[in-house]
């Protein structure tokens, strides 16, 4: 196997138009040398791009861009402000302390896990992907990006170099919540993220709901959304958007929970982050807060 260390985009993408069938891009590698010893992958380039500049650091001018090499650590300590709690939430629950100082959360994009954890909360912020190839560039919803276990649609000779989040409004709240047998170092067996915005009598106006770990691809439940969108949260609309959710989702048994104990904790969370994002757009009680 061979290693190349890309000094340059352009180095980078140079690589992948030659040899971007045979390349696994590698980065944090939390994930890719993971799956190198179990015998999941045998690339026969490893095209390392830990140290390209061009993907790091955050710029927010209207809509917020987000370079692919911003570590999961950064993201939790609050790299991107109160109106991404979600993303900092979900990053703050990927593995342990030495996974989140170097995993990056273009490398759990492209890795699309069904259980991957930031990607719920870039989801209910309306993420977009750029992709860039020597020959062209694009854009495209996160939600065609992924679109199976650990499939994605980026080509062979395109390299992720930038995720877009729209920046919430005013009186708009946004949590990540995750079941699992501990908050941290273990991969959900849920995860939920939630963005809500609100008219000033607290009348729900926009809603966002994601979730991991109950299908083969982190997912929104669009139905599950318009049952919350017009109303004030009333229990009605709480439990027709928990109905809507489960009619959604494909969960199934495995080492970590059962399908049925997955169904079983969903109407619960979801009242509960619906609650936490009312109290963060400041019109709930913070009675249930934390």
């Amino acid at each position: 196997m061979e290693l190349r260390a890309a000094d340059s985009l352009d180095d980078a993408l140079e690589v992948l138009s030659h040899r971007g069938d045979q390349c696994q891009v590698l980065a944090g590698g939390t994930d890719v040398m993971i799956q190198l010893a179990r015998g999941e992958i045998a690339p026969a380039v490893l095209l390392h791009v830990e140290k390209l500049d061009e993907l790091r650091g955050v710029e927010a001018n209207g809509d917020t861009r987000l370079g692919p090499l911003v570590t999961h650590r950064d993201l939790a300590k609050g790299l991107l402000g109160e109106r991404f709690r979600s993303i900092a939430e979900s990053a703050a629950t990927v593995g342990g302390l030495q996974t989140q100082v170097v995993g990056t959360v273009g490398g759990n994009i492209c890795n699309a896990s069904p259980a991957a954890d930031t990607l719920p909360a870039l989801l209910v912020h309306d993420a977009q992907v750029t992709l860039r190839s020597s020959a062209a560039s694009r854009t495209v919803p996160l939600q065609d990006f992924v679109v199976g276990r650990r499939a994605t649609t980026r080509g062979p000779d395109e390299l992720l170099t930038a995720i877009t989040l729209v920046t919430p409004g005013e009186r708009t709240g946004d949590v990540y919540l995750k079941v699992g047998r501990r908050s941290a170092m273990e991969v959900a067996i849920v995860g939920l993220a939630m963005r809500l915005a609100f008219d000033p009598d607290g009348t729900v106006n926009d809603a966002r709901i994601a979730l991991a770990s109950v299908g083969p691809c982190p997912m929104r439940s669009a139905d599950a959304e318009a049952a919350l969108v017009g109303g004030g949260l009333e229990p009605d609309s709480i439990d027709a958007a928990a109905d809507a959710v489960l009619r959604d989702i494909t969960p199934m048994d495995d080492v970590r929970g059962s399908a049925a104990y997955r169904r079983r904790v969903i109407p619960g969370l979801l009242r509960k982050a619906a609650d936490l994002c009312s109290q963060r757009a400041g019109t709930g009680s913070p009675d249930g807060e934390g």
